[in-house]
This record gives C-alpha cells, structure tokens and sequence, in this order.
C-alpha cells in the first residue's frame, strides 16, 4: 500500500505539470500511464461561464450610495481624486485613521522642558506627515490638489468592519469646532530642495503644519496640536498606555478629505503625528520630539467615492469581463461542477487549471489605470468572511495568481493562470452532495454554490500580513462574458483511478 500510495503521488505531481504546460490534455493519460500502470489517468476540458459583477450586489445591496463597496481596513489608505480615463468619471480616494501608541511612548517630565508658556510646557512645533508612494501619472507631478485634515468627534471602533463607503463626515463623526486644516499639494513636494528629492534615501512625503491655536473639547486653548498632546500627558499618562485609550480620551484620529482639483492619487504608505520640544538633557539642551504613527495596527479605513452609473454601466457589458479597482468590479466564474464529475463519480480529480487571459487596452493615454498585479479566487459565498477574516489564499479553499505568471512549468503571457484547482473543485462537490441529500432543495436556496469571484487584491506570497483588496487604481477586461466574441474560457481537468 505504501508503494501505491508513493506511486499516486508521483502521478499527482506529474499531472500537474503536464496541466500546466500547453500539451494537448487529451495525450496526458498516455503520457501518464502505461499498460503495466495500476492507475487509468484521463483528461478532459469544460466550458466556463462569466460575468462582471458589482461588489455589494453580491449581498443584494442596491442602493446606490453603497454600490461597488468594498472591505477597506488594512495598513495601507489612498488619496487624490482623478478622472477616469476610461469611463470619463471621476474616482476619489480619502481615508481615517487613528494613531498608534508604542509601550516605549514617553513625553519627558514637565521640569525638563525649555519650551514654557504660563508656565506650562509647549511644542516647538506639530505636524503631520504623509508618506507617499505610486502615483497615479508619473509623467504629472505636479497636478496639484487640495485637501481639508477634519479631527475625528469619534473614534473608529475596534471589532466593527468598515467598507470603502465609510464616511465620517455623513455619519457626523467629524468635530465641527475641532482641528480643520487646509492643505495644497502635488505628488512632488516642492516644500523640500531638489538636493533633498534627489538622495536615494529620499521619501516623498505631504507635509501638514497643525501650528495654528488650538481649543480642546473642554474650551482648553493651546498654541499648538502638540501642546495640547504633551499636556494631556502630563495630566493623565494613562490615556497614553494603549492606542484604545488614547484614541478615545485624547486624539480620536484625523479624516483626509479631497476638496479640490484633479490628476493627484496615491498610496499612503506611513503616516506620522509629529511633535517637537526642548529639554533640558543631562547635560546639554535637547531638541526632541516623538512621532505616533498610523499603522495596521490600529483601524484604518479609505472611502471611495465613484460614479455609480459608470460602474453599473461597465458590469453590463458582455463580450467581456471586468477587473477594477477600487470601483469593486470582480469576474464572476461559473464552474461546471456537475459536467466535471458526471461520469467520474469514483474516479480522483488530480488536476485542474483554469486560465483568463487579458484584453490588451489599445489607448496610449498614461493616465489609463494600471494592470490588476493579483486577483484571489474565492468561492463567492466566502468573500465576506475572507476579507473579514483576514485570511490569506490557502490554496486549498482560496487561490491567488500573478499577472503574466511564469514558472519552470508554465510560461504564458497577458494571463491569469490557476495552475491546480482541484481541490476547491472536490470541496464543491462535497459541499452539493452533503446539501441534497439532506434538503432536496438546497440547490435553489444556494445559487452560489458553484460560483467563485476573481477578485483584484494586494498580497505577496511568504508575507506576515493578510490579503487586501487592491485600493489603487486598477483596470482590465477579462475574455469571456455572455456574448464572448472570442475562444471559450476552459478549465483542464485531469482525472485518475486504480484499475480493476
């Protein structure tokens, strides 16, 4: 038995690089097996049907205000707003954050401090930082545009899920008598020497001054944002123990709102609350600061605010599909399931690889969103709990390929290439089998059963973090559609079973 058993995995292994190469399925069998083989080793292809679909029209949401939403937490927000070359809409990125707090977080006792106001410490100074990356159009930097920093009435909750339709200012989480600053800026920063801008170590980066007078909840005036952080340390150290207690008793956290101009969007990589001071050091005079972060590590969340109609009108299209982000546009894949395993109930599905291949854009424009790097294959009825989750593809379950994947078995260009599905393949069917049996009509009350969505996220394989859906700007047509003017989208499946 153990001889059988190495023996089918080295079959397994082997069909598996023969579904991933360009040879005919219909000789992998042969090529597999031999008259004196214990194992029958066939081949067969299917058509599979697909469609674009909206994000929350797959949670029956059709209210417009939410529509193409989508899972938005994570350590990575967006901002700017553009015009979509190819629907001629515009696609604006805005995000929330709170701030961090570190165990090794100290402000220096008050004695220490140079920097006295009515006989109190103060910062020297106080701003924001953000670090981006990913322009939207290298070829303009310079497209400036122009954002108001709002300071959060509230906080944004820990355990609640926040989507891309998350908006603080709608919901009244936003102080109206609180810190509101205005901000011009261009992807390069014209703030720092081209001396500066031209080091390898150089980070671009917006830069906002929170200098102005400040008056706290209580009515409490200060010269500064950073004063009133340092003295809220002084008074009570423990709201600075954790990031829950200092983002609900001292900084709820800030929403960046895109009021102006187009032609600007990028990634936010970091960004930084900065306070600077003098203290009096053991034996010199001390410049000092310390600098909270927004990280993954507390909550997060861009809003995307897109033209509804544009969107709708594009998952109408049929002769193709759709991949966008961060509109929420995913491919829905049908699997035949049933045709699959048909006459091939007893038999062991070794194999199956499914692969989309792109539609080339014929603009030369450079603003054109850019090509989709990974999608996820997840069963439809999972991509909530996914996201939510924070799982990663388990290649069991969940999938993820790379745009114009290559490996030493397969090499294929302008694709999406699932090299081995096979598993998620026997899990549906398991999942049908066990749902009939016991309710004849499962199959109306679960039309999803056999439906996975090819969904555009940010991930890399061996990385501690989960996968998100891609926030940046995005875009491709898929083969396929009701009305597919091309060669039918197909899954290879490769099937084996001991002979008699």
């Amino acid at each position: 038995m153990k001889i059988l058993n190495y023996y089918m995995a080295g079959v397994v292994l082997t069909a598996m690089a023969f579904s991933s190469c360009d040879e005919n399925t219909a000789s992998i069998g042969q090529s597999l097996t031999s008259d004196e083989d214990q194992l029958d080793v066939t081949a067969e292809v299917f058509d599979v049907q697909t469609r674009t679909v909206i994000a929350d029209t797959i949670f029956d949401n059709t209210s417009d205000e939410h529509l193409g939403s989508v899972f938005t937490q994570g350590g990575t927000c967006y901002l700017g707003m553009v015009r979509d070359p190819e629907t001629q809409a515009d696609v604006k990125s805005e995000f929330a954050t709170q701030f961090h707090i570190l165990d090794v977080t100290t402000i220096p006792e008050a004695k220490k401090f140079l920097s006295i106001a009515d006989g109190k410490p103060i910062a020297d100074s106080c701003d924001l930082i953000l670090y981006v990356s990913n322009p939207f159009n290298t070829e303009d930097t310079l497209a400036s545009v122009k954002m108001t920093v709002h300071e959060l009435e509230q906080t944004l909750e820990p355990g609640l899920k926040y989507y891309s339709d998350f908006n603080p200012i709608k919901l009244g989480m936003v102080r109206q008598e609180g810190l509101n600053k205005n901000k011009m800026f261009s992807y390069r920063n014209l703030q720092d020497k081209d001396s500066l801008r031209g080091t390898s170590s150089y980070l671009n980066n917006i830069r906002i001054s929170l200098n102005e007078p400040y008056t706290d909840k209580e009515g409490l005036m200060y010269n500064n944002y950073g004063t009133y952080i340092i003295r809220k340390y002084h008074e009570h150290p423990e709201y600075f123990n954790n990031s829950y207690a200092f983002s609900h008793h001292v900084c709820p956290g800030f929403f960046f709102e895109i009021t102006d101009g187009y032609g600007f969007h990028a990634k936010v990589s970091n960004i930084g609350l900065r306070l600077y001071y003098t203290i009096q050091g053991d034996t010199s005079v001390v410049n000092s600061g310390i600098t909270l972060a927004g990280t993954r590590e507390v909550q997060q969340s861009t809003l995307i605010t897109n033209n509804k109609q544009a969107i709708k009108k594009l998952a109408e299209e049929t002769t193709h599909t759709y991949i966008k982000s961060p509109a929420g546009l995913f491919t829905e894949v049908t699997l035949p399931i049933k045709d699959i395993k048909k006459d091939h109930i007893s038999d062991s599905l070794i194999a199956a690889k499914i692969s989309f291949q792109r539609i080339n854009d014929e603009s030369n424009d450079s603003r054109m969103f850019g090509i989709p790097n990974t999608l996820l294959m997840v069963q439809e009825d999972s991509l909530k709990s996914f996201f939510e989750g924070n799982n990663v593809p388990d290649l069991t379950s969940s999938f993820y390929a790379n745009y114009n994947y290559i490996s030493s078995t397969y090499s294929a260009t302008n694709t999406y290439n699932f090299v081995n599905i096979s598993s998620l393949i026997s899990k549906m069917w398991n999942q049908y089998q066990e749902g009939i049996k016991n309710d004849a009509g499962w199959e109306l009350k679960h039309p999803n059963w056999n439906k996975v969505l090819l969904v555009p996220i940010s991930y890399e394989s061996g990385s501690s973090t989960n996968a998100q859906h891609d926030m940046s700007l995005t875009s491709t047509r898929l083969v396929g559609g009701a009305n597919n003017p091309y060669d039918a989208v197909k899954i290879n499946i490769v099937y084996a079973k001991f002979k008699r």
